[in-house]
């Protein structure tokens, strides 16, 4: 498909600042489609001037202001006509960041399908009205989607692929006031184009014209959400068939699932913790988690599975749907939880870690280590607190692609998530001399040890050992870097209880050594010890580990 884009720029009595604002668009070399809004005659003269000296610019007139998506459309309907791909619509007054029109446009010409959405990073200029009435809206938008793809729907920078938002607009009716940016979006979405966001600066200038009416438009804007609402419910029995179809797609390796379940909807609940408080937070988990488990062919069965495995060891009877629905709930609970502590709530919720003092006395030696966990439990708890008491530096590496829609959550609700969060797309060298460094320092490195390798699909570089009855892949990385950096390696589990949580810190190795003449021996040793030691703690909390895919499958899909 060829990618052939426009810049777009709906205007209504902004005259002072278009000049300005169309000069910092020149220099990318793509035409700008001006729509003037009905502005008054000051602004018209200034577009005029504008037009006759800059060729790049092209001016279009409505006779009278019909609101910003009036303008908008207008210029979409003009550019599609004249052979564009995509309009990149962006705000007349300065708000957005022009600079990053490449990282658009970039991510446009990946993704021709896609609607690309600016999520607004935002200063101290925002008004707080503002900002809190955006919450509402993240909210409302994941109820009517069902899915939170939009991570802002508010926001006036993005990139429509024109030929699928022609024909929505052509078919459907849109507000054409200040609800059309939210409910074009949820439209969009409503029809199956897929959307993906990109963070972008936002800022409110001092003395910058607003046209937003508080009551007019909050009105309006309250009305749009209860007519979505109840178009929602009336597409209910479709959305969930696309999700029941989409999940029977298999095959695929857990670094390429998509992120969906209750890291997706999650979002939803962020913004109601953040509006209401953790108790009305935990009441929304529950249609939340409803939702993804009707909807989640593929973890249902891996959840019941992993259940039964579990069940046999403790001796319990099969587990039942209901079991598999608290399994869910207990990881919506879990993200929940990070949510609290990274948003500096959770004073209220005790950690008890006995032996947190040999840890605090390395660090304070200057003795690093590597803390082998897993996604059991809440290994994020004890990351924030470390950051949030600058106690000890705790490095945690994680996979570049995964869950990155809720730890952009989590970096909303506190700015220091990305602290020592040390992001790779594998295990190579680079990786281990920048961990190495860290660790000569008498920081700690924190890796999960219960997800293969993303690179080849996971075929390499995994052990397959015994692990609840039978034999699993494990990843070989964790323990081969742990023999790098040379350092003691100690295995760490987080698990909630009805009093809190209780961190387990165990010696694993004072170092992990893999002579040549035995590696492999060794290697599987370690592995061995480590799956051993992960069964024990499943077996005291079952509920808590979170791993939502076959688990036990070999990379043909088949069970050995």
């Amino acid at each position: 498909m060829t990618f052939r884009p426009c810049l777009l720029i709906p205007i209504y009595n902004h005259g002072s600042v278009i000049r300005a604002t169309v000069e910092r668009l020149l220099v990318y070399g793509v035409p700008i489609f001006v729509v003037d809004d009905g502005s008054d005659e000051a602004t018209q003269i200034g577009l005029s001037s504008l037009a006759k000296d800059l060729a790049q610019v092209r001016l279009f007139r409505l006779p009278e202001n019909g609101g910003k998506g009036a303008a908008v459309m207008y210029g979409l309907r003009i550019a599609c006509a004249e052979g564009f791909t995509h309009a990149l619509q962006i705000d007349a007054d300065g708000q957005h960041d022009a600079t990053d029109v490449p990282r658009f446009l970039a991510a446009g010409a990946a993704h021709p399908s896609d609607v690309i959405c600016g999520r607004p990073v935002y200063d101290a200029s925002i008004p707080k009205g503002r900002l809190y009435g955006r919450y509402v809206t993240h909210f409302w938008v994941g109820v009517e989607t069902l899915r939170l793809c939009v991570s802002d729907a508010m926001c006036g920078f993005r990139l429509y692929p024109l030929a699928a938002t022609c024909k929505l607009i052509d078919r459907v009716s849109i507000p054409t006031r200040m609800e059309f940016d939210i409910e074009i979006l949820v439209r969009l979405a409503w029809a199956g184009v897929p959307s993906r966001d990109i963070p972008t600066r936002v800022i409110y200038p001092p003395g910058g014209i607003s046209h937003f009416d508080m009551l007019a438009d909050n009105l309006r804007i309250s009305w749009m959400h209860t007519r979505l609402t109840l178009g929602m419910l009336v597409r209910l029995p479709l959305f969930i068939w696309r999700r029941v179809a989409g999940s029977r797609r298999g095959g695929e390796h857990w670094s390429r699932l998509s992120e969906r379940g209750c890291a997706v909807g999650l979002r939803s609940v962020f913004a109601c913790y953040r509006l209401l408080g953790a108790r009305a937070a935990r009441c929304l988990l529950y249609p939340v988690v409803a939702y993804f488990f009707l909807t989640g062919t593929k973890a249902r069965h891996a959840s019941l599975d992993y259940l039964r495995r579990v069940y046999h060891r403790l001796g319990r009877s099969e587990p039942t749907w209901g079991d598999c629905f608290a399994h869910m709930m207990a990881f919506g609970q879990s993200a929940l939880d990070k949510i609290a502590v990274w948003s500096g709530r959770s004073a209220s919720i005790p950690v008890e870690f006995p032996r947190r003092a040999q840890l605090e006395a390395m660090a304070a030696a200057g003795k690093g280590a590597v803390l082998i966990g897993s996604h059991l439990g809440n290994l994020e708890m004890t990351r924030a607190l470390a950051v949030r008491e600058r106690r000890v530096p705790v490095n945690a590496v994680v996979y570049t692609h995964h869950a990155r829609r809720f730890n952009e959550v989590l970096r909303q609700a506190n700015a220091d998530f990305s602290v020592n969060l040390v992001e790779v797309a594998d295990l190579g060298p680079e990786t281990a001399i920048m961990l190495k460094d860290k660790v000569d320092r008498g920081e700690f490195v924190v890796i999960v040890g219960d997800r293969t390798p993303a690179a080849a699909g996971g075929a390499s570089r995994v052990a397959h050992v015994n692990f609840l009855g039978e034999t699993a892949p494990f990843a070989q990385g964790p323990f081969i870097l742990a023999s790098l950096l040379d350092c003691p390696v100690f295995l760490f589990f987080c698990l909630r209880s009805k009093d809190g949580f209780h961190a387990y810190l165990e010696h694993f190795a004072e170092r992990i050594e893999l002579p040549r003449a035995a590696r492999a021996e060794r290697l599987r040793h370690y592995m061995e010890k480590y799956a051993e030691r992960l069964e024990h703690y499943c077996l005291m909390a079952p509920e808590q580990w979170f791993n939502f895919f076959d688990f036990w499958a070999r990379p043909d899909n088949r069970k050995p």
